[in-house]
């Protein structure tokens, strides 16, 4: 037995030889002598093992320094402005994604000039692509309603393998609800208002120019404000709204609300998890993955306050693994309730900020490693400054409903995050009319013109990237 594990040891020796190059004849019985020896040390004095030794020292030099990276803290970090106005047309209720290294950017609205009804924007469903993290723009796709899915705002992309899904959102389509009763009169309607159509398409594209509608008509109901995920093989699609606002448009039917979450692997076939998860229902909340599970962080479930003052909106957090079953991180933030915020997670630590908020958008930007703890950052975001006497004027630089996308550079480690676009529009302002008597149609058609002049620049069309 004992002469089978020498000669076993020698053949094992012989093949390692062949490996390591070594041009002397008598190398072979050099290290069976070393091994008759009991010497063990043949490999660690020998010049191809000085080679090894100096590749694993550098690399462990090269990981180490990568890993120094990673742990950065995120109040060294910076805000650095990449674009302050772009190729794309300025807008809210966008999407963007990284997918193999390019940012895709589409879809999204952008308030009229002399609006007919609240709201009424121009609807995009144009497609554009930068290959240099946002510096330059390339377009894809105009805004075309036959070439490929409608334009839209407030829906969701999400990548998964080498695709990007569109799900979702709505079109503002106004209709008329005070026809002129002269036949051919001018004009030929006194009065407008939104009637949207909300989608339950979804479609899928490799490059971003050529589309495959994957369903025209998923099981689960059309609905803007939705949150949409990719955890494992799997689509996540899970709350959202529809209806257009009652506290926006006058008469309007009720918004409805969903806490119903479904899944599927390729955006044709749907599995319905729950119809009722454990989270309240709502639209517009923020969401992210982070170690197996998905977040889900804050919303809304109304518009504006009651009449006791109290605002709908939540800042609570929950995660899941598979969609079906809910934890509660937390049941309320340290960070004020809002919806049209993003989160986001670099260098392991979840990223909030931005929103929408009563008096004054929140300034500040929010980390947390488990979702349960946060604290605040001293820079706020897009560089605003976050102390209280500050806020009336630094939450001007605050937005909503705008995009992010995460970006890392493989070779050196470093993350960041992309901000595009985005909304600063108000709906009270104190240079116009609070409020008209009922039925007073140029005090109202006053208001409406002047809350939309004041709001025409406050959309964006802007990149920012967040990191080091």
């Amino acid at each position: 037995m004992q002469n089978l594990l020498t000669y076993l040891v020698m053949f094992l020796l012989y093949f390692a030889s062949s490996f390591i190059n070594v041009s002397e004849a008598n190398t072979t019985s050099k290290y069976l002598q070393k091994y008759r020896s009991n010497d063990f040390s043949l490999f660690h004095n020998s010049p191809k093992a000085s080679v090894y030794r100096w590749k694993h020292s550098y690399r462990e030099k090269h990981w180490r320094n990568r890993f120094k990276k990673f742990s950065k803290s995120l109040n060294d970090a910076t805000w650095q402005q990449i674009q302050y106005k772009t190729e794309w047309a300025e807008r809210a209720g966008l999407q963007v994604v990284n997918l193999r290294g390019k940012f895709y950017l589409m879809g999204g609205r952008k308030p009229l000039l002399n609006p007919r009804f609240n709201n009424e924007s121009t609807l995009f469903n144009d497609v554009w692509v930068s290959g240099n993290k946002g510096s330059t723009w390339r377009k894809l796709l105009d805004s075309d309603e036959n070439s490929h899915w409608p334009a839209r705002a407030y829906f969701k992309v999400v990548t998964k393998g080498q695709y990007m899904y569109v799900i979702g959102g709505q079109n503002f389509k106004p209709v008329c609800v005070a026809p002129n009763p002269v036949p051919q009169g001018f004009p030929e309607c006194f009065a407008y208002q939104p009637q949207s159509e909300f989608f339950n398409d979804v479609w899928r594209s490799k490059n971003g120019k050529n589309w495959k509608r994957m369903t025209a008509n998923a099981p689960w109901v059309g609905r803007a404000g939705l949150m949409a995920e990719v955890l494992g093989n799997r689509i996540y699609v899970f709350g959202g709204s529809k209806n257009d606002d009652s506290a926006v448009v006058q008469g309007a039917p009720a918004r409805i609300y969903y806490n119903d979450v479904w899944s599927s692997k390729d955006g044709k076939h749907w599995r319905k998890e729950t119809a009722e998860a454990k989270w309240s229902k709502r639209a517009g909340g923020a969401t992210l993955v982070k170690n197996g599970f998905i977040y889900l962080l804050g919303g809304e479930f109304g518009f504006l306050p009651d009449e006791q003052g109290n605002l709908p909106y939540l800042n609570d957090v929950w995660r899941t693994r598979n969609g079906s079953k809910w934890q509660r991180v937390t049941a309320a933030a340290q960070w004020s309730p809002r919806p049209g915020h993003q989160c986001e997670v670099i260098y392991n630590k979840m990223v909030c900020f931005g929103g929408f908020g009563l008096p004054f958008n929140p300034t500040q930007v929010w980390q947390s490693r488990t979702g349960k703890k946060w604290t605040p950052l001293s820079i706020g975001a897009w560089g605003a400054l976050t102390d209280f006497d500050s806020l009336p004027f630094a939450s001007e630089a605050i937005k909503y409903d705008f995009d992010v996308v995460r970006d890392t550079n493989w070779r050196t480690g470093e993350q960041s995050i992309y901000t595009f676009g985005g909304d600063r529009e108000v709906f009270f302002t104190p240079f116009c009319p609070q409020q008209c008597e009922f039925g007073d149609t140029e005090c109202n058609q006053e208001l409406l013109q002047c809350v939309a002049t004041f709001n025409f620049d406050r959309v964006e069309n802007d990149v920012w990237k967040f990191g080091f």
